[in-house]
């Protein structure tokens, strides 16, 4: 991957093709490759994904490769391992070159990060910190380091958090119907 000497604007990210496909997000300005999805954190991601089309939620609603605008010092994109896209946000997404949820687009409903070693503090401080500026509704931290997931809810300008591990039931303030268990998700088993 050729890496460009200088920061990049939301803008110029937006049209940047090195020709490789290498997966990157843009952390104040400067690409930074992401590390490859570990085989758990992809089960995890996908059996949530599941979880949600079981739930009802439609197909186009969920992603696992879409990334959001977040405000930083300079320019920032990060890529969530699965987002519930907003009904407006899914239709602006459509038919577009990357699949980007820039700041004049809704933010999604839901977004969930899988705690990968060494990213402790990347997924439940920069991001949360991220997130929080976009208002993102609901926000999870599926940590299977630490056998826990982390419920953050939107509230009066702040993220409430709730914690549940082993077979505690897990109630996302915006899917109440969504019945899972800690233990289901970090295991990724139905």
């Amino acid at each position: 991957m050729t890496i460009p000497t200088k920061p990049l604007t939301l803008e110029e990210y937006l049209s940047y093709d090195d020709g490789m496909d290498t997966r990157c997000e843009l952390v104040d300005g400067r690409l930074i490759e992401i590390a490859p999805v570990s085989d758990l954190a992809d089960r995890t991601a996908s059996f949530l994904y599941a979880s949600f089309l079981n739930l009802g939620i439609p197909h186009y609603r969920l992603s696992m490769n879409a990334q959001i605008a977040v405000s930083g010092k300079l320019a920032n994109a990060r890529q969530p391992d699965l987002m519930v896209l907003s009904e407006e946000a899914a239709m602006a997404l459509e038919g577009t070159k990357q699949r980007l949820i820039t700041h004049d687009i809704s933010p999604p409903d839901l977004v969930i990060e899988v705690v990968s070693p060494l990213q402790e503090e990347r997924d439940y401080r920069h991001k949360r910190t991220e997130y929080a500026g976009r208002h993102i509704p609901e926000y999870w931290i599926a940590d299977p380091i630490h056998q826990k997931v982390t419920v953050l809810e939107w509230v009066n300008g702040l993220y409430e958090e709730q914690v549940y591990q082993g077979d505690q039931a897990i109630l996302s303030p915006l899917f109440p119907e969504l019945v899972l268990t800690a233990a289901q998700v970090l295991a990724a088993k139905a």
